[in-house]
């Protein structure tokens, strides 16, 4: 399957079908022979688990989580801003038409004397004005020449999208890097939810099989209380430990923006995982590996100082796209003391006519006007307004490039100290898998001993208790360094799955 990829969700639409692949994915089961057998009894309504590897968890995730829905949202309006500075460079074309009907025509008063020289001075005689039907019509067509802040606004929208670009890479940069946490605190709980289950069973045989001797006689009742009170302390162990297990999986299923009733399980084994490798052969960890190795990363014993942050960080790279955008926003106010030239041209009929209306009239009692204007407008005097906008943006753009250092800062620490991070998992992990060796290779002789009449049940116990506590520590280790993985990948801005070109949409 092809990874996903930001520039793949090229609509709203194409990113509502991958929400129901992904719902799709989750709701349905894995084929029974690469179905895993479930320890935390975590089940769907019928009963039957569903598996859903590291891989399927991030399409799924960028799929339906809502912060990457937000964003593409975002971007899509970016879109619409850009259009939106074009408006205001192309002409504006208006059209009108206008017809009134006189139920009687108007009456002007007016002096006598214009009609009779000799009439009275002052008085004033009745004229009507008009026809019955009168219309007006036109088309008006306004053409901005010349307008600083328009021409400007059309860059800074498409530098506002580029903005949103990176915000929407960021965004699944981050949904990505929490998907794998979250999945690896699912994998790690489960671990631990085993261990204390073995825990328990331990003790359970151990109280049967010390009764059994306390009734032959062998041990006395102190033997017996005392594993009865190991195994009082265990099972609230246990307990905590299914209410772990559980809430894991529900914040992992957060992060994947799917209903928290939909039950699934994950798919992987920490004691089986080898970090050193470069590949594994179990099933169970194809999907960790695989994603684990999609960002390269060179250990090294020597110190590494970080001199400069990746280039391909979702923070440093938006700050960058809002200092260019800010730039812009100084030229355009700057072109505010810059005259504007703009022309306009009028196309008007009017038609006059008595009785019965036709439509504008007859040939004989419509007449047509055209007007060409142009129009010079300089600004002299506004207050203060401009010159304090253009201070305030001068300020905010030096606040930007303050923001770019502490962010630089900030990633040279994180990247440095996610190396160190995997490196010291790198560096404990021969002693981790050599310490459960020895466990298991001490467990095995223990039992055999037992078994031969040379062991106790003592030491079988023993050795099994340090099987288990190697086993836990061995899984931390891992989940330790997945985790580093997951945040160094981030810190250097190379996540799987998303791509390190900036997206686009509806291109």
């Amino acid at each position: 399957m092809k990874d996903f990829r930001i520039s793949a969700c090229r609509s709203i639409a194409a990113c509502t079908v991958m929400l129901m692949v992904g719902l799709i994915i989750t709701a349905m089961a894995i084929p029974a022979e690469g179905q895993v057998t479930d320890t935390t009894g975590v089940s769907d309504v019928i009963g039957q688990q569903k598996i859903l590897t590291l891989t399927e968890a991030i399409d799924v995730a960028l799929a339906n989580n809502s912060e990457v829905k937000r964003s593409l949202l975002s971007l899509k309006s970016a879109d619409e801003q850009v259009r939106l500075a074009w408006s205001e460079v192309l002409p504006d074309i208006s059209g009108s038409a206008t017809y009134t009907r006189n139920l009687e025509i108007p009456v002007n008063f007016v002096p006598a004397q214009f009609f009779d020289p000799e009439a009275p001075s002052g008085e004033l005689v009745p004229l009507q004005f008009g026809t019955d039907n009168n219309w007006q019509g036109g088309v008006s067509v306004s053409q901005t020449l010349f307008r600083g802040e328009a021409i400007i606004g059309i860059g800074s929208s498409k530098v506002y999208k580029a903005v949103q670009s990176e915000n929407l890479r960021a965004t699944a940069q981050q949904i990505v890097t929490q998907t794998r946490i979250a999945y690896y605190n699912v994998l790690v709980a489960k671990e631990q939810l085993r261990l204390q289950q073995a825990t328990v069973e331990r003790l359970e045989r151990n109280l049967e099989e010390n009764r059994a001797r306390q009734k032959a006689g062998l041990v006395d009742e102190y033997s017996v209380l005392q594993v009865e009170v190991q195994l009082g302390n265990e099972r609230p162990q246990l307990t905590r430990a299914r209410y772990a297990v559980d809430e894991a999986y529900r914040e992992l299923a957060v992060v994947l923006g799917i209903p928290l009733d939909i039950k699934f399980t994950v798919q992987g084994n920490l004691n089986k995982f080898d970090i050193t490798s470069q590949q594994t052969e179990d099933q169970l960890n194809r999907n960790l590996k695989r994603v684990d190795k999609m960002t390269p990363y060179q250990y090294t014993k020597e110190p590494v100082m970080v001199e400069k942050a990746a280039d391909l960080r979702g923070d440093v790279r938006i700050l960058e796209q809002q200092n260019q955008l800010k730039m812009r926003e100084i030229k355009a106010i700057k072109s505010r003391f810059l005259p504007t030239l703009s022309a306009n041209y009028n196309l008007n009929w009017t038609a006059a006519q008595a009785g019965n209306p036709v439509f504008f009239g007859t040939q004989d009692s419509r007449a047509r006007s055209q007007t060409l204007g142009f129009t010079l407008s300089l600004p002299i005097f506004e207050g203060f307004e401009r010159s304090a906008n253009l201070s305030i943006a001068q300020i905010e753009k030096k606040d930007l490039e303050e923001q770019q250092r502490a962010v630089l800062r900030s990633a040279k620490n994180e990247i440095q100290s996610a190396r160190e991070g995997l490196d010291q998992a790198i560096e404990t992990a021969p002693a981790r898998k050599e310490a459960l060796r020895l466990a298991q290779e001490g467990y095995s002789r223990a039992r055999a001993r037992l078994e031969n009449g040379l062991g106790s049940q003592l030491d079988v116990t023993n050795a099994e208790l340090q099987l288990r506590q190697a086993e836990a520590n061995y899984a931390q280790m891992v989940f330790s360094y997945l985790s580093a993985k997951a945040r160094y990948d981030l810190a250097v801005g190379m996540v799987p799955f998303v791509d390190g070109d900036q997206p686009t949409l509806n291109d």
